[in-house]
């Protein structure tokens, strides 16, 4: 019988998730599912963390929550000792809030701020990239470039510039180098500056690795470089969303820091939080919160949640797994075994036609010709019977379509947890093969 909640979808019955080993969720006829995408890029943990599930008891026996109006408390003081530790140069303020698309709101209603505070008040717009996604919260979904989730709400949102995303495998022209392909792409940056007025512009925002709406689509090398230098020679602030990539996905704490880039705002959630409470982060330059304190001294904006003692406490007992479990270097050397099984099994499969990604963070894009590159139907919804068949095989994973302009193209997004094993690469792999071929027979 159907229950009450209001689901994501009115259409069909969900199976109810009742426990959680390791890679695998079980459902509540005892069926096991490896969680070959984390949910959502989430659970970079698993599901049954002993580590992070004793932080939490303990930190309830303490205290569950106090409102940050009134105090802060030594989970959050802990948690943004850690995040700062290992953050780009600059960044130096951690403003804690319960997820990726609060985290990307607050980041722009900042940057609105922090130009009223050091009197530039012209500075109002944002350019971000077409098929790119920065949450789902109005003014996260005006800066995002997802055309399918912003379509119906589009008369809601405010106005945005968007300009071409770093795309290599669909948008780099034959003959062209990776280098100058980026550069032709980052250049689009400077060009809507200017005709915008550069007076008028407070911020880029972009994911380092697009997640959900491309699948796992990495900068080519040079690009975010190149962004960064565009914004210092206009004074606009560089937000890199990190909600999907970041957190250790790539393989690096931070995704920037393999493209040598230090932005002005990082917005981090998902693998913060691993799944075991919600949280997410704004990390912002030393120089931004000191124009807030020398200024107003305060930043009008906040949650009733944000820095929540319990989640600060799961969150940081996230981080010292990561770090004490050498699981950056295990996500790199389990990323490349994961590369390399998709493209033993796909490498030439006639309709696979990119396997991109960097570390644990794995994309397969699937065309109709892969000398042409055509994509098929979006009518067939290719995407959605990929997901069923996976489900009745045993494997989580994340496919979508809209992958090329948000109505055609379909890709398979992959980002299992840090802890996954070689014979479980085998297995999502196997299974994978296994949804692709089926969906694709009918």
């Amino acid at each position: 019988m159907p229950g009450h909640v209001f689901g994501r979808t009115t259409k069909g019955q969900l199976p109810t998730a009742a426990a959680g080993d390791g890679c695998y969720l079980i459902d509540s006829t005892g069926k096991r599912y490896l969680d070959g995408s984390g949910g959502a890029a989430v659970s970079c943990l698993g599901h049954s963390d002993p580590d992070v599930r004793a932080a939490l008891h303990a930190q309830l026996d303490r205290l569950a929550f106090a409102h940050t109006g009134f105090f802060t408390s030594d989970p959050a003081e802990d948690l943004a000792d850690l995040l700062i530790a290992a953050a780009p140069e600059g960044i130096s303020r951690v403003y804690l809030v319960s997820g990726g698309s609060e985290a990307v709101e607050a980041a722009i209603k900042l940057a609105r701020q922090y130009f009223m505070e050091i009197g530039q008040p012209a500075r109002h717009r944002v350019i971000a990239r077409r098929q790119s996604y920065h949450g789902n919260t109005l003014g996260a979904l005006a800066a995002g470039g997802n055309a399918w989730r912003r379509a119906q709400f589009a008369p809601l949102l405010v106005e945005t510039s968007h300009i071409s995303p770093c795309y290599d495998y669909r948008n780099r022209h034959e003959g062209e180098s990776l280098p100058a392909y980026g550069a032709r792409v980052a250049d689009e940056l400077e060009s809507e500056i200017l005709r915008l007025g550069p007076e008028t512009v407070m911020a880029f925002v972009a994911e380092p690795v697009v997640g959900a709406t491309m699948g796992a689509v990495p900068a080519v090398p040079g690009y975010l470089p190149r962004i960064r230098e565009i914004c210092d020679r206009y004074g606009v602030l560089l937000i890199l969303d990190e909600v999907m990539c970041g957190m250790g996905r790539t393989g690096h704490l931070y995704a920037c820091t393999e493209d040598g880039v230090a932005p002005d705002m990082i917005t981090v959630a998902k693998g913060l939080g691993a799944g075991y409470q919600p949280i997410g982060a704004l990390l912002t330059s030393g120089a931004i919160h000191d124009a807030i304190a020398a200024g107003s001294g305060f930043f009008q904006h906040g949650h009733t949640y944000m820095g929540h003692a319990m989640a600060a406490a799961g969150a940081g007992a996230v981080l010292r797994a990561i770090h004490r479990r050498d699981l950056l270097a295990r996500v790199q050397e389990m990323g490349v075994l994961l590369d390399t099984a998709l493209r033993d099994r796909f490498g030439q499969h006639h309709h696979v036609g990119d396997i991109r990604g960097r570390g644990l963070f794995r994309g397969v894009e699937l065309v109709a010709d892969r000398e042409t590159k055509v994509p098929f139907d979006p009518a067939r919804k290719l995407y959605a019977q990929i997901k069923t068949r996976a489900m009745e095989a045993g494997l989580i994973c994340y496919p979508m379509g809209g992958t090329i302009d948000g109505q055609r193209g379909d890709h398979i997004l992959l980002a299992p947890p840090f802890i996954i094993s070689p014979d479980q690469i085998g297995e999502l792999v196997d299974k994978l093969s296994h949804a692709i071929d089926g969906a694709l027979a009918t």
